[in-house]
C-alpha cells in the first residue's frame, strides 16, 4: 500500500472548475497581507509580475487552519517575504472543491507554491511553522524548481489504465490483505497511523462480509461502531472528526458534514441488520445534532461546525461543559452555506434511517431537504450546483450526491420520480463530467480554462459513488448506458496505482456489486391496497445493503425494468427473484423474511 499523507476530511473534497473573473482581496486581520481568491487573473499579475502563488487551502473549521494563520501568517518574517516575492491566495476547501480535490493529501490547512508561470513548485500538509515556512519561501524563489512528487495518479496516461472493469484476481486478493490488516485489533475500527476515526466504506464492505456470514467481520464492525460512540458529543451530539494519540480519547472536535452523513447511514444501516438499540440511539442523537444545528429555517442543512470556540485555541475543556456553561460562553462557528453535494449526503442518510425504522419524520425530512436542492440549487439537464452561485463548475460532487440519495428515496418510497430524477442525474454525470483526454472515470469538474495550472482531477472516491450509483441504476432501468457509466468508472478505478491508495474498501465495494447482481424483490398491486404497502414495507426494511426494491403498481404503467413478467394476481403479493430464478408469490409480510432467505441463503 501506498505510504502517502492522508486528510481526515475524507469526503469533504470535490471539485469547481477555473475562474475567469477577477479574484477577491481580502485583508488579513491585523497582519496587512491581502489575500486574493483563485481565479486566472491571479496567474497573469503573477506572470506579469514576475511574483510567485503561495494557496493556502484552509477549511474554516480547521483548528490547525486558525493556528497557521495566528502564528504563521502574522509572523513578520514570513509577511515580508510574501508581501515582496508573492501573491498570497486563499480559499475555504469546502467552497473550492477542485482544489480540495486535487490537494487533499496536502492538508488541512494545505499549502502550494506556484512559480510565476503556474508551474508547480511545492505541497506541504497541515500546519507550517514560520521557521519552517521562512526557509521554504527562500529556497523556491532563489531556486525554482519543482519538487519531486509521488502522487502517481497525475503521471498516468490514458494507455496506463486498466482495461477491464473489474478487478483483476491478483490485485483483489491483495486488497483483501490490506483491507484485513488495516484493522486495529487492539483499539479498533478500521484507520491510519495516530488517527482513530470510523472508516465507513471499511465499515459497510464489513458488514457485506458479515452478511454472508463471516463472523469476524461481524465481531469487528460491532467493535468499530462501539469504539466510534467515543467520539459521539456526549451534550449536542453529532460526532467530532477524529481522535488523535492513537487510541478514542483525544478528539479534534469539528464536525463536519461528511462525518455526520457518512455516520448517520452506517449506524442505520447497522440497526436494519442487527437491530441493536445502542445503534438506533446513536443515529437518533446525530440527527438531533444536525436538526439543532446544522439545520436551516428553510430545511437545507448548512456545512460545518468550527472545532475552535476562539480560533487557534483547543476547545478540550470547553467541550467538557454542560449545554448550559457552553452557551453561557458561546458557539463554535457554523458556516451555514448550503451546499448541493452536503444537502445530498444527508438526504440520503435519512433515506437509510427511514427505511431502517419507517419513521415517516426521517422521510419527511428528508423530502424537505431535497424540495430545497431542487429549488435552489438545481441546473438545467438533471445537474446540480454546488452554492448559490457558482464561479466555476459544475461540479460532480454535488450530482452524484444528490442522484446518489435520489436512487435511495426510489428504494425506500416506490416513487417513480425519484427514479427519473436519478437517471436525469446519470446522464448529466456522463455528459459533462468524461475525461478530456479520453482516460476512464469521470473527471471532478467541467475545465473551462487552459491557464488553470490545478486542473481538476479524477476523483477515487467520487468514482467509486459514480460506480456503484450506475450500476445499481443499471438494474433498476434495465438500460445498458447506466451500465456503461459504471464501466467506465471501474476501469479507472480497477488500475493498480489507483485501486491500493488509502482504504481498499470503497473499490473492493464496487467491484464487489458490479459482479454480482442486487437481491430483488418486487411488490406487485395497487399502491393505495394495505397488504401491498405492507409488504413494500418489509422488502424494504429486509436486511440486505445491496438489493433491488421495486413496487408494481400497474396502473402506473410497465415496470422500469421489465427483466421479469410477473402473473396477474387477484391480491398483493411479492417475489424475490435471483439471477436464475424467481420465487412462487408470498402475500403476507410476515412470510418475506423467511422466503428471501429460502431463495439466497442469506
Amino acid at each position: 500500500m501506498k505510504k502517502r499523507i492522508i486528510s481526515f476530511m475524507l469526503a469533504t473534497s470535490l471539485s469547481v472548475g477555473f475562474s475567469s473573473l477577477p479574484s477577491v482581496v481580502f485583508a488579513s486581520e491585523s497582519s496587512g497581507l491581502q489575500w486574493s481568491g483563485w481565479s486566472d487573473s491571479v496567474f497573469e499579475q503573477a506572470k506579469k509580475e514576475n511574483r510567485f502563488v503561495i494557496l493556502d487551502l484552509e477549511a474554516v473549521w480547521c483548528h490547525w487552519c486558525h493556528v497557521m494563520e495566528e502564528k504563521t501568517y502574522h509572523n513578520p518574517e514570513v509577511m515580508k517575504i510574501l508581501k515582496s516575492k508573492f501573491i498570497p491566495v486563499r480559499v475555504d476547501q469546502d467552497s473550492r472543491p477542485d482544489l480540495s480535490n486535487r490537494y487533499m493529501d496536502y492538508g488541512w490547512p494545505a499549502t502550494v507554491i506556484y512559480a510565476p508561470n503556474g508551474t508547480e513548485l511545492a505541497k506541504r500538509a497541515g500546519y507550517i511553522p514560520p521557521e519552517e515556512m521562512v526557509p521554504l519561501l527562500k529556497k523556491l524563489v532563489a531556486n525554482p524548481v519543482p519538487e519531486p512528487d509521488d502522487d502517481e495518479s497525475l503521471k498516468l496516461s490514458s494507455k496506463d489504465y486498466s482495461t477491464d472493469p473489474f478487478l483483476a484476481e491478483d490485485l483483489r486478493k491483495d486488497l483483501e490483505e490490506i483491507q484485513a490488516n488495516q484493522y486495529d485489533t487492539e483499539e479498533g475500527g478500521w484507520s491510519i497511523g495516530s488517527h482513530k476515526f470510523m472508516d465507513w466504506d471499511s465499515v459497510e464492505y464489513a458488514m457485506a462480509k458479515a452478511r454472508t456470514g463471516d463472523k469476524e467481520a461481524e465481531n469487528q464492525v460491532k467493535e468499530t461502531l462501539k469504539v466510534q460512540v467515543n467520539l459521539l458529543d456526549p451534550v449536542w451530539g453529532g460526532i467530532y472528526q477524529y481522535s488523535t494519540h492513537g487510541d478514542w480519547k483525544h478528539p479534534h472536535f469539528e464536525k463536519i458534514m461528511s462525518v455526520q452523513a457518512e455516520n448517520l447511514r452506517i449506524y442505520a444501516q447497522a440497526y436494519s441488520l442487527w437491530k441493536d438499540p445502542a445503534h438506533l440511539d446513536t443515529a437518533e442523537k446525530i440527527y438531533s445534532y444536525l436538526e439543532n444545528f446544522l439545520s436551516s429555517p428553510e430545511g437545507a442543512y448548512y456545512t460545518s461546525q468550527d472545532a475552535d470556540l476562539i480560533q487557534g485555541e483547543h476547545s478540550g475543556e470547553y467541550f467538557a461543559l454542560n449545554d448550559a456553561e457552553r452557551r453561557k460562553l458561546g458557539m463554535p462557528r457554523i458556516d451555514k452555506h448550503s451546499y448541493a453535494r452536503e444537502n445530498g449526503w444527508v438526504i440520503n442518510a435519512l433515506a437509510h434511517l427511514y427505511i431502517a425504522t419507517q419513521d415517516e419524520t426521517y422521510l419527511k425530512r428528508a423530502e424537505k431537504a431535497m424540495n430545497w436542492v431542487l429549488e435552489n440549487r438545481s441546473l438545467p439537464d438533471g445537474g446540480f450546483r454546488h452554492d448559490e452561485k457558482d464561479v466555476a463548475g459544475p461540479y460532480l460532487g454535488d450530482t452524484i450526491s444528490m442522484g446518489r440519495a435520489f436512487l435511495t428515496l426510489y428504494q425506500a418510497t416506490g416513487n417513480r420520480d425519484y427514479l427519473n430524477k436519478a437517471q436525469a442525474a446519470a446522464k448529466f454525470i456522463d455528459t459533462r463530467f468524461k475525461d478530456p483526454d479520453g482516460a476512464p472515470g469521470y473527471i471532478s469538474a467541467e475545465n473551462h480554462s487552459p491557464n488553470n495550472p490545478a486542473k481538476p482531477l479524477t476523483s477515487r472516491d467520487e468514482n467509486v459513488l459514480v460506480a456503484r450509483f450506475a450500476n445499481l441504476l443499471a438494474h433498476y432501468t434495465g438500460d445498458p448506458e447506466y451500465r456503461t457509466i459504471a464501466a467506465n468508472s471501474m476501469r479507472f478505478l480497477a488500475t493498480p496505482s489507483i485501486a491500493d491508495q488509502y482504504f481498499p474498501a470503497p473499490v473492493l465495494l464496487a467491484d464487489s456489486e458490479l459482479s454480482q447482481p442486487p437481491l430483488h424483490i418486487t411488490i406487485v398491486g395497487h399502491k393505495d391496497d394495505q397488504q401491498a404497502q405492507q409488504l413494500f414495507e418489509a422488502a424494504v426494511k429486509y436486511p440486505s445493503l445491496y438489493k433491488r426494491v421495486e413496487w408494481w403498481d400497474k396502473r402506473e404503467g410497465p415496470m422500469p425494468n421489465p427483466d421479469v413478467e410477473y402473473p396477474e394476481l387477484e391480491k398483493a403479493a411479492a417475489f424475490v427473484c435471483t439471477n436464475s430464478r424467481c420465487s412462487l408469490p408470498v402475500f403476507k409480510a410476515d412470510d418475506l423474511a423467511s422466503l428471501v432467505h429460502r431463495i439466497t441463503n442469506q
